[in-house]
């Protein structure tokens, strides 16, 4: 649907200062897609010897930046108040005109309204990253989301994110750039992971011998679909295997509890673990059969789907969103209905008696599939050529 980013070849001009990047983004608290971006192309732009800026209100991912080599500047641009973000804005031209900015690259909406004006006052490049499709209730809010179609360029994180872009905003296709969203195959790779370490987890989640393993990785919060893996498992007539939820509750005890008193009720409790957070996933991955992503909504990307193949698992996954572009059914996985937990049961039972010659071939197409298309080093080219033909593109304002 729309243009890949192409590798274009920066002015003569230029070769005497390496360009230097400004990712905005409102925190680096939480390990999103959107942050987890912020800083590898921040450890991209160091390795191409640019200079790379991060301004957010900090948080616990604040030290991957700075290890990367990059910068970080704290800065108030989570608030979505009118009046913090025009002292932003200020903020922003500041620095922009003492670091000799060439781009901001704004990856949510309060920061990138701040980003927009601050490249207006000082000639910077503007560019915007859709991480995922936002609710578009009322006029108000579409207004508000529309600052993310402002860019010069605006990059996608899928097809179908891409797809809504197009669908919910006035903007032009031939400014829109698809870059999906990549995994370091160096590390999910199932070769690079040591049977100790499965060891560890498998002891860890009290994993017993001889079953299978069905793993949800996801932090506990509704969308996730944990309560809908839960009804399918009441429609599996078998006892040869257990349930992993995998990721933090963030505050949710709520909702944790719901999950408990659900499994309780179906006489679940010898079936299912809730692991909580893991600072190993490859080894999550390894340790087990079959990977689930049960999302009741659209994800724009879907970064556990990608994770699980390329360690060579099969993932069964519901039939939307950026799913249905990183799963090939039947060969690296299973898509569903979505929402539909008796479909979702029929296909969990499918993988689980995967033979191990179909389980081997299956892992390996899905292994390729991943190197071949969804390789961080593959996001970071494009992402960095994006910037270059923004650059080689002259001025804003003369696209």
């Amino acid at each position: 649907m729309t243009n890949e980013p192409q590798p274009s070849t920066a002015p003569k001009a230029r070769e005497e200062r390496k360009p230097v990047v400004l990712q905005v983004v409102p925190e680096l608290d939480v390990p999103g897609g959107t942050e987890r971006s912020t800083v590898e192309i921040a450890q991209a732009l160091g390795a191409a010897g640019w200079g790379a800026l991060v301004a957010s209100a900090g948080g616990s991912m604040q030290h991957q930046i700075e290890s990367a080599g990059a910068r970080h500047i704290e800065m108030p641009l989570k608030g979505k108040n009118p009046i913090q973000i025009r002292k932003n804005s200020s903020r922003l031209a500041e620095l922009i005109a003492a670091e000799r900015v060439d781009i901001i690259h704004a990856r949510s909406r309060a920061p990138a309204w701040s980003a927009l004006h601050a490249a207006q006052k000082t000639g910077c490049h503007f560019i915007t990253t859709f991480h995922g499709a936002y609710g578009t209730s009322g006029s108000l809010k579409r207004r508000y989301n529309a600052v993310m179609t402002k860019g010069e360029l605006v990059i996608a994180n899928s097809e179908f994110t891409a797809n809504h872009i197009m669908h919910t905003y006035p903007m032009e296709q031939k400014n829109l750039r698809v870059i999906r969203r990549g995994v370091d195959i160096s590390i999910y790779n199932p070769g690079a992971v040591t049977q100790a370490r499965v060891i560890q987890l498998a002891g860890q989640w009290r994993l017993p011998d001889g079953k299978s393993v069905i793993m949800l990785p996801g932090r506990l919060t509704a969308w996730k679909g944990h309560r809908v893996l839960l009804d399918a498992l009441t429609h599996l007539t078998r006892d040869d295997y257990v349930v992993v939820f995998v990721g933090d509750e963030q505050g949710r005890a709520e909702y944790r509890h719901q999950l408990e008193r659900q499994v309780e009720q179906n006489d679940l409790g010898h079936i299912v673990r809730f692991a909580g957070p893991c600072r190993d996933m490859p080894a999550a991955y390894m340790s087990a059969d079959v990977v689930v992503s049960a999302s009741t909504k659209p994800e724009a990307f879907g970064r556990v789907i990608v994770e699980g193949q390329a360690m060579g698992r099969p993932v069964v996954a519901f039939d939307h969103g950026g799913a249905k572009e990183t799963i090939l059914g039947g060969e690296t996985g299973l898509l569903v209905e979505p929402g539909n937990a008796a479909e979702l049961a029929q296909a969990l039972g499918a993988a689980l008696d995967l033979g191990a010659e179909r389980r081997k071939s299956m892992a390996e197409v899905a292994i390729r599939h991943i190197a071949e298309n969804f390789t961080l080093e593959k996001m970071c080219a494009s992402t960095l050529a994006v910037y270059e033909e923004v650059l080689a593109a002259g001025a804003p304002g003369e696209r």
